[in-house]
C-alpha cells in the first residue's frame, strides 16, 4: 500500500500496490531452465549416477545367472522385473533429491522467484524422466540381447512399459518427499508405497489366485498394469487391448501423480 495526498486536504490516503501477477502455471522455458539445473546437479553426484543408471541392469544380470538351470523362470518374471526395478530406483532417488532441495532452503528460494509449481514439477519429472529413457533403453536392451528374455512381442513394447513405469517411480518420488521431514523419513515411505505393490501385483502368483480382498487392492494399484503389460508382450506378438489399457492406466496414474505432487508443493520447508 503506497501512501499519496489527496488534492485540497493534508489528510494522506493509501492507493492499493498492483499486485504481482502469479507466473502461468507453465512455461516451456522455465520448464527447461529447471531441468537442465537438475540434470548440472545430479552430473556431479556419480553415486546417483550409477544407482539409476547400473543397478536395474546389475539386478537383471543376477537374476538371469541365478536361474541359469531354469532360463523359463528368468523369461516368465523378467520381463516383469524390467518394469519394478526402474519404478523403485526412479522412487528412492527422486524422492531423496527433491527433500534434499526442501531442506535446504533451495525449493523456497526458486518459488520466491517468477516460477511456478507447475513449472518446477514438470522440471523434475523431465530431468529424471530423461534418465528415466537411459535407464530404461539400458536394461531392457541387456535384457533381450544379451540376456536372452524371449519375448514374443516387440522389444519396443517393453521399453515403452519400463519406461512409464519409471516415470511412475519419479512421480511417486515427487509426491512423497512433500510429506517427508528427513532423507530417512522418505526411505521409509518405501515399505508403504512400494512393497505393498510389489507383494500384490501378481509378481509372486497370479492376481486372481489372491483373496478376494487383496484381489480388489491390487486392482487399484499401478503396478500391477504395468506387470500385466509386461506379461502381454510376453504372450502375444501383436498390442492387444489389454495392453493398451494397462499402458494408458500407468501413464494417467504418473500424470494424476505429478498434479498431486504440485499441489502439495510447498514455500515454506518445515
Amino acid at each position: 500500500m503506497t501512501p499519496t495526498t489527496t488534492t485540497g486536504t493534508n489528510a494522506p490516503t493509501l492507493t492499493p500496490t498492483p499486485t504481482p501477477t502469479p507466473p502461468r502455471a507453465l512455461n516451456p522455458s522455465r520448464t527447461t531452465a529447471t531441468a537442465t539445473r537438475v540434470l548440472r546437479q545430479l552430473a556431479h553426484d556419480p553415486r546417483t549416477i550409477a544407482l539409476l543408471i547400473l543397478i536395474p541392469c546389475v539386478m537383471l544380470f543376477l537374476l538371469r545367472y541365478v536361474f541359469d538351470g531354469s532360463p523359463r523362470t528368468f523369461d516368465s518374471i523378467g520381463a516383469s522385473l524390467l518394469g519394478i526395478f526402474p519404478l523403485i530406483t526412479m522412487f528412492l532417488v527422486t524422492s531423496i533429491a527433491t527433500l534434499r532441495e526442501r531442506t535446504s532452503g533451495t525449493l523456497e528460494r526458486l518459488l520466491a522467484m517468477p516460477l511456478g509449481k507447475g513449472d518446477l514439477i514438470a522440471g523434475y519429472a523431465l530431468a529424471f524422466g530423461t534418465l528415466a529413457i537411459i535407464q530404461s533403453a539400458l536394461a531392457t536392451g541387456l535384457a533381450v540381447w544379451f540376456l536372452g528374455l524371449d519375448v514374443t512381442g516387440s522389444p519396443w513394447l517393453l521399453l515403452l512399459v519400463a519406461l512409464l513405469d519409471a516415470l511412475l517411480g519419479t512421480a511417486l518420488g515427487l509426491f512423497v518427499s512433500a510429506f517427508a521431514a528427513s532423507e530417512f523419513q522418505a526411505v521409509q515411505f518405501m515399505p508403504a508405497v512400494i512393497f505393498p505393490q510389489l507383494l500384490l501385483c501378481g509378481l509372486f502368483t497370479p492376481r486372481d489366485n489372491m483373496h478376494p480382498v487383496l484381489e480388489a487392492i491390487s486392482d487399484v494399484l499401478p503396478m500391477s498394469y504395468a506387470v500385466d503389460g509386461m506379461n502381454e508382450v510376453l504372450r502375444h506378438t501383436d498390442m492387444t487391448a489389454t495392453f493398451v489399457r494397462d499402458v494408458l492406466i500407468v501413464a494417467g496414474c504418473a500424470l494424476l501423480v505429478l498434479m498431486l505432487g504440485a499441489a502439495t508443493l510447498r514455500r515454506r520447508t518445515a
